[in-house]
C-alpha cells in the first residue's frame, strides 16, 4: 500500500522507495570495485560491531552519526577521502539496511554515485572476503591488510 506525497509512511516502504533509486551492489562487486580503485567501501557500523566482527580491509571507517560531514566534499569535517561529488561509494552497514538510508542522505548531498552493500557486513564475510580483526576495543584494524587475522 503506497502513501500519497506528504503523508507518513513506514519504514518498509521508505526502504522500498530508497532502494529504488540505489544501484546496490553485491559483496563480490563490491570487493572488486575497491580492489580496482573504482569505489570508496564505508563502514557505518558502530564499534563494538567492528569489535566482534572484524572490518574489511582499507575500508573508511565513519560511524552513521558522522556520515554526512566526513564525506561532503565541500565540508570542513570531510575525510582525505572525500575528494569528489563524483566519489563512487559503497556504504557498509551490519546487514544492509541502515546502509540503503544512508546512501540515500549521501545522495542529497550530491554524491550521486552512492550506494550500498547488500546485506552488509555479514554478506561480505559470508562471501569468504577478506576480513581484518580489530584490536583494544576500538574499532579500528589489527592490520591495514587483508586476510583474516
Amino acid at each position: 500500500m503506497s502513501s500519497a506525497p506528504g503523508e507518513p509512511v513506514g519504514i518498509d516502504e521508505l526502504l522500498e522507495r530508497v532502494r529504488e533509486g540505489l544501484d546496490r551492489v553485491s559483496a563480490a562487486e563490491a570487493h572488486e570495485a575497491a580492489r580496482a580503485g573504482e569505489a570508496l567501501l564505508v563502514d557505518i557500523r558502530y564499534a563494538a560491531l567492528r569489535d566482534r566482527d572484524g572490518v574489511i580491509p582499507g575500508a573508511l571507517v565513519v560511524e552513521r552519526n558522522e556520515l554526512e560531514w566526513r564525506l561532503d566534499p565541500r565540508g570542513s569535517h570531510r575525510a582525505p577521502e572525500a575528494t569528489s561529488h563524483d566519489l563512487r561509494v559503497v556504504v557498509v552497514c551490519n546487514e544492509g539496511y541502515a546502509s540503503s538510508l544512508a546512501a540515500e542522505s549521501l545522495r542529497r548531498l550530491g554524491l550521486h554515485r552512492a550506494t550500498d552493500l547488500v546485506g552488509g557486513f555479514q554478506a561480505w564475510r559470508a562471501a569468504g572476503l577478506p576480513v581484518t580483526r580489530v584490536t583494544g576495543g576500538t574499532g579500528s584494524p589489527e592490520t591495514a591488510a587483508g586476510g583474516e587475522s
